[in-house]
């Protein structure tokens, strides 16, 4: 069953169109202190994918909660359009590779069947977004979710399968 908007980690919701799903990663408050006392703000990191090799991840600001998951849900699907699909070998990953950004660096493992996904918050959400079922991760450097999120979605996108390597290269397998 669906969460309400407002709840935390891993939930799991259809998107109104294109069967996308969304995971709200991270909620944070802002406070902004004025004449008649604080003034509350909401942030809300959102990964957003349809489980078959492309992800993205939005991220809205408003005065509430649900506004601001609705703003960062609507950018990441823009934004998911626009995202090259991840190269998969069945529900895994063809090979190991590390993702950078910032001073996050996230280092994706293929996986046997079974294995399931062994990543903490923030990774998890982006691999379950793009499908991938069997995986292990592990995170070094900075843990910001924010850096994590695009630390995964850039090693997701340096994975390549044998079909490509050989025809860059120019080669026969």
């Amino acid at each position: 069953m669906a969460k309400e908007r407002g709840d935390r980690n891993r939930d799991d919701r259809d998107s109104r169109d294109q069967g996308m799903v969304d995971f709200v990663v991270k909620i944070k408050r802002s406070a902004c202190v004025v004449k008649g006392g604080r003034r509350f703000s909401f942030n809300a990191l959102v990964v957003v994918g349809d489980k078959n090799g492309r992800a993205s991840f939005g991220y809205g600001k408003a005065n509430e909660v649900p506004p601001a998951v609705e703003k960062a849900i609507k950018e990441g699907e823009q934004s998911a359009r626009r995202s090259k699909k991840v190269q998969m070998r069945g529900d895994s990953i063809p090979h190991r590779v590390i993702g950078k950004y910032g001073a996050s660096k996230v280092i994706l493992v293929p996986a046997g069947p079974g294995t399931g996904i062994k990543a903490g918050p923030g990774v998890r959400e982006v691999l379950q977004a793009c499908g991938i079922q069997n995986i292990l991760t592990k995170v070094h450097g900075s843990t910001n979710p924010i850096n994590l999120v695009k630390a995964t979605l850039a090693g997701l996108q340096q994975l390549r399968t044998k079909e490509d390597v050989a025809r860059l290269r120019g080669v026969a397998l």
